[in-house]
């Protein structure tokens, strides 16, 4: 009967590990994998292409001792288009000094007409900062296509909880 209980315990303690939020949930996959393009896309086809910088807060200062607060992040890629799929080819995460902290994507993904595509920084990942932030490469085929870039922050202090959003803008010239 001793094995058994260690056993299921063993079971137990595996089994409450939590879920990638960057997983889809339908199918465990990861997001980005299910959408990368399978053939090199033409460049002679784009004529849209941007460059887009999303500021994001993995924590913020809450009072005059500066005591701070870590926050969740989600990142939001939307294809605004009904017709035109989005191409990502670059989303890298950065800290506030300025470093990578890592990159997303090894290829190239491609968001249908009226797609979108999320990634979760989770509350406890500290390594951006309070000026982490995000550079996303995008590019479609359409030149009248432009997608919606933004970030949502979701923190709670006490009982009290918070969210905030912040837009991505074009650092092209």
């Amino acid at each position: 009967m001793q094995p058994y209980i260690s056993l299921l315990l063993f079971g137990f303690l595996f089994a409450c590990e939590a879920p990638d939020p960057n997983n889809n949930p339908s199918s465990g996959e990861n997001e980005f994998k299910t959408l990368e393009v399978e053939t090199q896309i033409n460049e002679a086809d784009i004529s849209f292409s941007d460059l887009i910088y999303v500021p994001i807060y993995s924590d913020i200062y809450i009072d005059q001792q500066n005591q701070n607060t870590l926050l969740a992040a989600t990142l939001s890629i939307r294809n605004s288009s009904y017709d035109d799929s989005l191409f990502v080819s670059k989303i890298d995460y950065f800290s506030t000094d300025g470093s990578l902290v890592r990159s997303y994507l090894d290829r190239t993904i491609s968001l249908p007409p009226m797609g979108t595509v999320n990634y979760v920084i989770e509350r406890d990942d500290d390594t951006g900062g309070p000026g982490a932030n995000f550079m996303v490469e995008i590019s479609a085929k359409n030149p009248a296509v432009r997608p919606i870039v933004q970030a949502v922050m979701i923190g709670q202090n006490g009982n009290k909880a918070f969210s905030f959003i912040t837009d991505g803008y074009s650092v092209l010239q």
